[in-house]
């Protein structure tokens, strides 16, 4: 057994097929990093998140444009997310052994395709339609994303630079939604899709120039993936993602009624708090990534720790307002560091299988969404907003705990 806290990361091998499973083995060791091209895939990434976002700002023009309930019109962020539970291992899987540059850049071009159709297409079918493109997308990039970046860089050097790729995750998470509803109400709502399909061509444009060509990792197809999810150690990693990032999105899915049950703040505070909550992600995400390459098992723990403290502090916070700000500091500075932590670990369990886990990881998260937000909405029903706190906080600890054990098979 191997203890991931103290063991260096394992050097990348030459790429190989394997007698066993018949894969093509991890990639071949890079001893310079291509930096400007870990920002490219990073950049688009931020331009797809963004995207996938912006119906939660643009509502209420959607939905008055087009004779829709705001709940309807809500679909467009469903849809998205639905594509991503089978577009990352559809991706690894139905092109299997074409050049990884052109794939990364046929993805970010079908987000502009996305973007340019729900700002022209007239009917409701038609914007769900290309929502699902940009689930497509979105989870095909982040699935090929750690497998690519391990081309770019040496192995040594992964942690930063997925912390490079998920901070474009994060800045859109932050600037997507207050971006969208100012841009909505000055320009209108399809213009902002418009320009969020001219930041998608500018990544491409990006892209072109420099990313170098990235040969596949994977086995042909199906099988390779079908074999990557039964190993073990992969499938014990998919359950604890599916807890840490599930619990997670328990409590944050209903944040804005914990704020107004258990503290009972005004709009402003709430709003301040929330900016809080973002500040610290990036923060999260820019620690987690020098981290990860020397002590992963430190983050390991400490990740769902910090989530299940600032959850369970938060639910038993009461009116004091600095101890909510603390709580909402911590959780978000756990959650910001989660993508970096995760996507390193499966770097260090299956360095011959980034593709396949990359796509399976990629899935887990967006059970884990749909599943947090369910069973927290059940929670909240029948126990009220500060059990689905606890719940939560807890969730994300035994998913912690899982990925360790996982790690020392």
């Amino acid at each position: 057994m191997t203890n991931t806290s103290s063991v260096p990361a394992a050097p990348i091998a030459t790429a190989t097929t394997s007698p066993v499973d018949g894969a093509l083995g991890a990639p071949p060791e890079r001893t310079r990093a291509a930096w400007a091209g870990v920002v490219s895939i990073g950049l688009a990434i931020f331009t797809m998140v963004a995207s996938e976002f912006l119906p939660a700002s643009l509502l209420s023009p959607i939905a008055a444009d087009l004779g829709l309930t705001e709940g309807a019109a809500g679909q467009l962020v469903t849809a998205t997310s639905l594509a991503g539970i089978v577009g990352g291992p559809l991706v690894v899987a139905v092109v299997p052994r074409v050049d990884r540059r052109l794939v990364v850049m046929g993805l970010t071009a079908l987000a502009v395709l996305s973007n340019v159709l729900v700002a022209v297409v007239p009917s409701f079918g038609g914007m769900l339609a290309a929502r699902l493109l940009l689930g497509l997308a979105i989870s095909g990039t982040w699935a090929l994303s750690l497998a690519v970046t391990a081309q770019l860089v040496p192995a040594d050097r992964i942690g930063r630079a997925m912390t490079i790729v998920n901070t474009g995750m994060t800045l859109a998470t932050i600037a997507a939604v207050p971006a969208g509803a100012y841009l909505g109400e000055v320009l209108g709502w399809r213009a902002v899709f418009l320009l969020a399909a001219a930041a998608a061509v500018v990544a491409l444009i990006f892209q072109a120039v420099t990313l170098p060509s990235v040969t596949p990792t994977g086995a042909p197809g199906v099988r390779s993936l079908l074999q990557t999810a039964v190993r073990p150690v992969v499938a014990l990693g998919v359950l604890a993602i599916v807890l840490l990032a599930g619990g997670h999105f328990m409590g944050f899915t209903y944040l804005r009624p914990a704020f107004e049950s258990i503290v009972g703040m005004s709009p402003a505070l709430l709003a301040g708090l929330l900016v809080v909550f973002g500040v610290a992600s990036f923060i999260g995400n820019l620690v987690a990534g020098p981290i990860a390459d020397r002590r992963l098992g430190v983050l390991l723990f400490a990740v769902p720790f910090a989530i299940g403290v600032g959850t369970a502090t938060l639910a038993l916070s009461g009116s004091g307002l600095w101890l909510v700000a603390v709580s909402v500091f911590v959780w978000g500075v756990g959650f910001g560091a989660v993508p970096t932590t995760v996507q390193a670990w499966i770097a260090r369990v299956a360095p011959d299988r980034l593709e396949s886990a990359g796509g399976l990881v990629v899935s887990a998260f967006q059970i884990a969404i749909a599943a947090g937000a369910a069973v927290g909405g059940l929670i909240v029903d029948s126990a009220g907003v500060q059990a689905a706190l606890i719940a939560g906080g807890i969730s994300a600890v035994a998913g912690g705990v899982v990925l360790m054990l996982a790690g020392r098979r």
